[in-house]
């Protein structure tokens, strides 16, 4: 059928098996094709087609809510409530979202970007719809690794004791972004159909019922029945959260999933049905992706896959793994530790080497901090690869447990500043400002490859301190630095600077080299300096600037309060030492998806925008 057609779900409840099994097919070939020309979330999609079909069947959208933890596997949802239409514009700015979305749809009830949040929204909404009288049902569709989260676990903890009820989908597909890891994980391998324990139980009672002696040996028997319940029901995890479980069956199976998601209709309290899918299904290279790489692609040609591009430039993920790599072999204490992002931060070569000192957590960001501050309390030296937009999810990990007792590590800080189509879940514009109060910390923000490789360098020279390496997404050109070279921490970098000029721009990361190359076309008597290091300062350099009488302009493309400028700001606040500052970078807002260089315009921050306020900045000074 013409999919781009379809304006709601109810045309589902009048077909036939059949006829959902067609309809299966045409949804996975236009997400093929689809996403595979506009990038975004690919075999995670793939892998949920019946499901999300078999969903929108048995319940009635918008009454009954239906959420997706994270909501990046939603396309499908998308696709069934009248979106196929927008999916040219998928992840684009002003275009359709890759993740559900409120005021893009009645049919998205929730919105998220990062895992384990579907529960605790789930059970808060169940409760309110109990407290106002209403009807619905709220359906959750939770994967096997956000259910190994901590917040997942104490939503199941809360949901157990409570009334209100919620239909948990457990979408097992043993896969988190790249390949399930930990105990939970081999559980779920081994679980077995919960019905061996509903016979086993049934027979036993009915055997004891029969007669008054058998009626009082059931009440005593609770350790017999436990017993039972251990031996042939090894999987029902659930049952200890108080929450009733169906399954596990076939998620690619419609027979299996209606009468699942049926029987869960007619319940009365929370249930856990459990679904195994299989994640990239349809597309054989997704299906047997260990690694990760189908789980967000760029645009590619689906008739052959994603191939490698051979470049003049390397990602600043790869610069910084097979730097790493470089100091596992020379260094024996040293340990990589991810959450679940071994495709995404280019760790696999370090994974296949040094297995033994390698360790990929889950989905478990603040496990990650506490276990590599516990790596570091017995001398161990760990690194700590994870993106910024998911670093916001262990603060309290790296102020209580790793900076207070002032553990050395290297945290690397991926994907920081704008990052385009994922939106403003996924922007690492907030590390600065959250990390900046933080004592103990050295941040660090590179413009080049080449700098990048001495701070790692110095990191591992002193390793005295928790340090933070600040590096965005997208990439540069590889330089070679030899291990021994490094940098003085706390120290910025004069790039073009004459006492004469009246005004000096300070920046890091790879602006500097935008900045540089402005100025020198236009021949402008400004000065830039490299500020590195966003902590400590250079106060030897902000006092010569000071002495200098120096008008500053800070530029950036962060988050403005609690950042580099709001740092320098209250260093000449504190000293009375009177300066004149102006400042670019974002204000106090979220900002949306779309392109980079959209983006920066929407904010004022792109290098058009500084070259407009440097140019009204000199032209006021010539009149003064």
């Amino acid at each position: 059928m013409k999919l781009e057609q379809i304006k709601d779900p109810q045309f589902l409840k009048q077909m036939n098996i059949e006829e959902l099994e067609e309809l299966a097919q045409d949804i996975r070939t236009f997400i093929i094709q689809n996403v595979s020309q506009t990038g975004g979330h690919f075999s995670s999609n793939l892998g949920v087609v019946e499901l999300t079909i078999a969903l929108h069947y048995i319940f009635n959208s918008p009454t009954d809510k239906i959420i997706f933890d994270v909501g990046h596997q939603s396309y499908v949802h998308k696709i069934l409530t009248g979106r196929a239409g927008q999916f040219s514009t998928l992840r684009q700015f002003h275009g359709l979202s890759g993740f559900q979305k409120r005021k893009e749809s009645i049919h998205d009830a929730w919105e998220a970007g990062h895992s384990s949040t579907a529960l605790s929204a789930s059970a808060g909404m169940a409760v309110a719809r109990d407290l106002n009288h209403e009807k619905g049902e709220i359906i959750c569709v939770v994967g096997d690794a956000a259910l190994m989260s901590g917040e997942s676990f104490e939503a199941l903890n809360y949901l157990g004791s409570i009334s209100s009820k919620v239909i948990i989908i457990l979408n097992d597909n043993n896969m988190s972004i790249s390949k399930n890891v930990g105990g939970l994980s081999n559980f779920f391998s081994d679980v077995r159909m919960s019905t061996q324990y509903k016979n086993a139980r049934n027979n036993y009672i009915s055997f004891l019922s029969k007669s008054n002696l058998g009626k009082k040996v059931y009440k005593m028997t609770k350790k017999i029945k436990d017993q039972i319940k251990n031996n042939v029901i090894n999987d029902h995890i659930f049952g200890e959260f108080g929450l009733d479980y169906i399954g596990p069956i076939n998620g690619h199976d419609f027979h299996d999933l209606l009468s699942a998601l049926a029987l869960a209709s007619e319940m009365d309290h929370s249930v856990v049905i459990h679904v195994h899918t299989v994640k990239g299904k349809g597309y054989p290279l997704a299906e047997n992706d260990y690694y990760g790489v189908y789980h967000g692609v760029p645009p590619f040609d689906y008739r052959e896959g994603i191939r490698h591009q051979e470049s003049s430039t390397i990602s600043w993920s790869e610069v910084v793994a097979r730097h790493i790599e470089k100091w596992m072999h020379k260094d024996e204490d040293i340990v990589t530790i991810t959450p679940a992002m071994i495709s995404g931060s280019c760790l696999r070569s370090i994974f296949e080497t040094f297995p033994d000192r390698s360790f990929d957590v889950g989905i478990a960001e603040e496990h990650a901090m506490t276990f590599a501050a516990g790596l570091s309390n017995a001398q161990k030296k760990p690194f700590i690869t994870i993106y910024s937009s998911f670093l916001q999810r262990c603060y309290d990990q790296i102020n209580h447990d790793i900076a207070r007792m002032n553990l050395p590590c290297l945290i690397g800080v991926d994907r920081s500043g704008l990052v385009g189509a994922d939106g403003e879940t996924h922007h690492g514009v907030f590390d600065i400002s959250f990390l900046s109060a933080i004592p103990h910390l050295i941040i660090m923000s590179p413009k080049d490859a080449q700098e990048l490789k001495k701070m790692i360098n110095t990191v591992f020279h002193h390793f005295d301190s928790p340090y933070i390496l600040r590096f965005p997404k997208g990439s540069t050109e590889d330089m070679n630095v030899d291990l021994d070279e490094g940098i003085d921490i706390g120290t910025w970098e004069k790039i073009i600077f004459n006492d004469n000029n009246p005004l000096t721009i300070l920046t890091y990361d790879a602006k500097v080299y935008q900045v540089a190359q402005f100025l020198m076309q236009e021949e402008l008597p400004v000065n830039l300096i490299n500020a590195r290091f966003i902590k400590p300062l250079d106060e030897k350099m902000l006092d010569e600037l000071f002495d200098l009488h120096q008008h500053l302009l800070i530029y950036e493309t962060d988050l403005m309060t609690g950042s580099l400028g709001s740092l320098i700001a209250h260093y000449y606040s504190q000293r009375h030492m009177p300066m004149t500052i102006d400042y670019m970078g974002i204000d106090d807002h979220y900002t949306p998806q779309g392109q980079l260089d959209e983006l920066l315009k929407l904010e004022h921050i792109h290098i058009d925008d500084l070259k407009q306020t440097v140019k009204e900045i000199l032209h006021e000074k010539r009149k003064s």
